[in-house]
Formats: structure tokens, C-alpha cells, sequence
């Protein structure tokens, strides 16, 4: 049957230029994702700001860093990506989920880049940087497909 109630809110949505979905589907194991990364990225993050030199000698096998500075810097901005990602848990909004998701494949992209071209830099390759790589691109694809399900228009019944 016709639901009034349904359609007046698709249509006020429409007015003001929103195109949240109102029932949208949820992909299985999305608010998993959400939660897992969110854990990762603040958990990084505390590492990077509190521990930097552990954190660098652990992914590239007991090489001496610099500067501090450089790996607080990537913490501060694990910490507000994190920030993002943990709110997103709180949201049903299409497109917020899904601007999330592509902040998480692109930061997975980048640090599969410089964490190869480091290790090429620096001529050395440990188990830890190897797993790191790896990690990051299984994330990575994660964060992709996520994106692309959540994107996807549902199939009419």
C-alpha cells in the first residue's frame, strides 16, 4: 500500500536538497568495519604521539628516526581522522559513510606508498614493514568495497 508518511518525508528531503535515503541497507559487516578502524587508527595514533621512537624502530626493524617530530605529526593526524571515522559510527547518513570510507582507502593508499618507498630508501625490509604493507592493502580493498556497496541503489523488489 501507499505510505503518506513515507512519501512526505522523501519529498521534504527532496526540497531541501537532501538525499539521505531513508531506509538504506546497510552492507554486512560495515558497522564491524567502522568500529575496527576506528580502534586502529586511535590506537596508531596514541603510539605515534606518545611512543615515536618504538613506533618507527618497530615497522622498520630497529632504524634510528631523526626528528620525533615527523612521527608526532602523523599521529596528530591519525588522532583526527580518527575523530571522523568514530563519529561516522553515529550516522546513518549515506554519504557520510561514504566519504569515510574513501578517507580510509586513500590514507591506506598513501601509506602502502611511502612505507614501500621508504623501505626501498632505506635498502632494508623487515617482517613488520612486510605485514604493514600487506595490512594496508587489505584495508585498503576493504575500504573500497565498503564504499562501492554503500553506494550501490538497492534492487527493487
Amino acid at each position: 500500500m501507499f505510505d503518506i508518511h513515507e512519501d512526505s518525508r522523501n519529498l521534504i528531503s527532496q526540497v531541501l536538497g537532501n538525499e539521505i535515503k531513508f531506509a538504506m541497507k546497510e552492507p554486512l559487516g560495515l558497522r564491524m568495519w567502522q568500529f575496527v578502524s576506528a580502534v586502529i587508527f586511535t590506537g596508531v595514533a596514541v603510539m605515534a604521539l606518545t611512543l615515536p621512537d618504538q613506533l618507527y624502530e618497530a615497522v622498520f626493524d630497529g632504524g634510528t628516526v631523526s626528528s620525533k617530530t615527523s612521527t608526532r605529526l602523523y599521529g596528530g593526524a591519525l588522532f583526527s581522522i580518527s575523530l571522523i571515522i568514530w563519529n561516522s559510527l553515529y550516522t546513518s547518513e549515506k554519504v557520510i559513510i561514504r566519504w569515510t570510507l574513501l578517507t580510509k582507502a586513500c590514507f591506506f593508499t598513501i601509506q602502502f606508498i611511502v612505507t614501500a618507498v621508504s623501505m626501498i630508501e632505506i635498502g632494508t625490509s623487515s617482517l613488520t614493514a612486510g605485514v604493514l604493507l600487506f595490512s594496508c592493502l587489505l584495508f585498503m580493498l576493504i575500504s573500497v568495497y565498503f564504499y562501492y556497496q554503500v553506494g550501490r541503489r538497492p534492487k527493487k523488489l
